[in-house]
């Protein structure tokens, strides 16, 4: 085991409901649900799973998850492929 610690790669999880089944447009922006921001994938996912099942009887609420990584640095998105 190694002690350097994890490469942070931030991911946002947030949702709502959409104006329309298929379309990613939100019915209102004062309503979304920033969830959080997570310093892995596998955080974050947990997260998004957690909140996506609490709303499954709702087919108009989506959750998603942004790599936050690749918007602020596009080289980790290389980097997180390799692993």
């Amino acid at each position: 085991m190694s002690d350097v610690p994890a490469k942070q790669l931030l991911h946002l999880v947030f949702g709502g409901e959409l104006s329309a089944l298929g379309s990613h447009e939100f019915r209102d922006l004062q309503k979304i649900d920033v969830v959080g921001v997570y310093p892995n994938y596998a955080s974050a996912y947990a997260a998004w799973k957690g909140k996506a099942q609490q709303t499954v009887d709702n087919a108009m609420v989506r959750y998603f998850i942004v790599h936050l990584h690749r918007l602020l640095d596009p080289a980790t998105d290389a980097t997180a492929q390799k692993r």
